[in-house]
């Protein structure tokens, strides 16, 4: 008789193991708001609310849903008829997907030597994409026709990578937002140049939140060919999407969204989250309030280095934003961290990124100018 289980035979029950591990703790004590990152804060109540409205029965996958017609409908109204939304997981995701779509291998993409695709995402534009990826010094992180005319080289040459896009950030890493004049300055450039104008807007909001405009005004109006619009940064649980502008763009997408691995099957979750978003004003609200959060800690540090109760920092790029980068000796930061966390900041020595999200509070701001100043 053989002795060996069969292998279609399932084990014994008393054989089965479980990990006796103890619970995450959720309470609130331990997981404090903080200012690491607007990717740290958890999903707006109204979003959490939207996916599980949309978790009724059953809908076809992979965008058939009617929530993701919903999403292109709502794309519509803000950027025009033309415009083409595509529901993705993730930020750099997006970037990739959206330039990939637009430009031939060949291709170079002019950005700024601190833009997310240049210098935080691990070379995908480049090793996922096919692209390279030039990246322009600048004093804020806002490319100006004269840096991109400056960073043309090769055109023509087969010994080169031939620029044929433009990517900006919208706001900055630096925190810094470009307004619609500066947005259509750089697409007359781009297009007289014959190349693309891409905007990586993960932040998109917080820049039309701070500019007091709407979200086609510093897009389709100015110029822009294809937008990657954040959602992460702004409250979903984990969406974000590219909108196709110009229309003579983009055509492979649906195969590339596939490839690229960016294609959810269950879709309806991604767009019910945009949706919750942006159909609507809660993007703005967020947006405005964690800019409102921002400007107020700048202004309490300004206020403390002022009246000499903080005279070894300074702040060190315009607050336009949910972003304050702020100068500070190394004991000073160590003594804040002992009550919130934040980021060095790599570019630049002794500079330290602290980021307002979308649910800080004013008593958190004032907690960290506090710690910071030493109160």
């Amino acid at each position: 008789m053989n002795d060996q289980t069969p292998l279609s035979q399932n084990p014994p029950a008393e054989q089965a193991t479980t990990l006796d591990l103890p619970p995450v703790d959720t309470s609130p004590a331990v997981h404090p708001r903080n200012f690491g990152s607007d990717n740290w804060a958890g999903a707006h109540a109204e979003v959490i609310a939207a996916i599980a409205e949309a978790n009724v029965g059953h809908t076809p996958g992979y965008g058939g849903d009617p929530w993701t017609a919903r999403f292109s409908d709502v794309m519509k109204g803000h950027f025009g008829p033309n415009a083409q939304a595509f529901p993705v997981f993730n930020g750099t995701g997006a970037n990739v997907l959206a330039l990939q779509s637009a430009l031939p291998r060949w291709a170079a993409v002019i950005t700024a030597a601190s833009a997310h695709i240049n210098y935080d995402e691990t070379g995908a534009p480049e090793k996922v994409g096919g692209l390279k990826v030039i990246g322009a010094p600048t004093p804020d992180g806002k490319l100006t026709p004269e840096i991109i005319e400056g960073a043309v080289l090769g055109r023509g040459n087969e010994h080169n990578a031939q620029p044929l896009a433009v990517s900006i950030s919208q706001s900055t890493e630096w925190g810094t937002t470009y307004t619609a004049e500066e947005v259509r300055a750089v697409a007359e450039t781009s297009h007289g140049l014959d190349m693309i104008l891409h905007v990586d807007g993960s932040r998109l909001g917080n820049a039309a939140a701070y500019l007091g405009t709407d979200l086609r005004a510093i897009t389709a109006d100015v110029g822009v060919d294809i937008i990657s619009l954040g959602g992460t940064k702004n409250g979903l649980l984990g969406a974000e999407a590219i909108v196709v502008l110009n229309p003579e763009i983009g055509q492979g997408m649906k195969f590339l969204r596939k490839m690229n691995l960016q294609l959810s099957s269950k879709m309806r979750f991604l767009s019910a989250q945009l949706n919750a978003l942006y159909d609507g004003e809660l993007w703005r609200t967020s947006a405005n309030h964690a800019n409102t959060m921002a400007k107020r800690l700048a202004d309490g540090l300004a206020e403390a280095v002022s009246t000499g109760r903080a005279p070894d920092i300074s702040i060190v790029a315009e607050t336009e934003s949910n972003v304050v980068f702020v100068h500070m000796p190394d004991e000073v930061a160590a003594r804040a961290r002992q009550k919130f966390a934040f980021a060095n900041w790599p570019m630049a020595k002794n500079v330290v990124r602290l980021m307002c999200a979308f649910d800080i509070t004013a008593e958190d701001v004032d907690a960290l100018i506090a710690a910071i100043v030493g109160d």
